[in-house]
């Protein structure tokens, strides 16, 4: 299947999904991540605040907040910047997510662990974005451990990718935690 076939059809399936169904998953997925080594160790961790059709984040980041320094993502023209979470400074920004404001940015060097949607990943890592190539140019910059988040029927066997596709390091869903062994 080609890439824009694989993003309408999880598009369709993300679509069905009832808010019930997306806090229970996000639940699972995240109790798993908990459980890594690589969550239990790493404290400056970079994640997302969700599209309506990804997996939730914040009552993640709310549990979490006081234990964890937690960062989100803003876009810039086409890179991201990274910011500190604090849920008084978010603004609505680009495509309609809420993201933190204010010129306190930090380098990809200091995050120890990023937390990544997507569209698809596959079980040797490879990670289908919404295809504007935010995250892979951010990826590419950093040692940090990456760790691909989704439903389980966002978890394909292969992916098409390209020569500037960022694999992940883990992919874990409500049932399922790949570990990829790479660097």
């Amino acid at each position: 299947m080609e890439k824009k076939e694989i993003r309408k059809k999880m598009k369709n399936l993300r679509l069905m999904l009832s808010e019930a169904e997306r806090e229970s998953a996000a639940a699972q997925v995240f109790e798993r991540l908990e459980a890594t080594a690589a969550f239990q160790m790493a404290d400056r961790i970079l994640m997302y605040h969700a599209l309506p059709d990804e997996l939730p984040t914040i009552s993640f980041l709310r549990k979490w907040k006081d234990l964890k320094k937690f960062f989100l993502p803003r876009v810039n023209g086409v890179n991201l910047d990274i910011l500190p979470y604090d849920e008084s400074r978010l603004e609505l920004g680009s495509f309609h997510i809420e993201e933190p404001q204010g010129d306190d940015t930090v380098s990809p060097d200091e995050i120890e662990l990023i937390v990544v949607p997507a569209v698809a990943y596959d079980r040797q890592g490879t990670r289908l974005g919404r295809g504007k190539g935010f995250y892979d140019r951010l990826l590419a910059t950093t040692m940090a451990t990456r760790i691909g988040v989704g439903y389980e029927f966002q978890l394909l066997d292969t992916l098409p990718s390209e020569q500037h596709d960022v694999p992940m390091d883990m992919v874990i869903t409500q049932h399922t935690t790949i570990r990829v062994r790479r660097r």
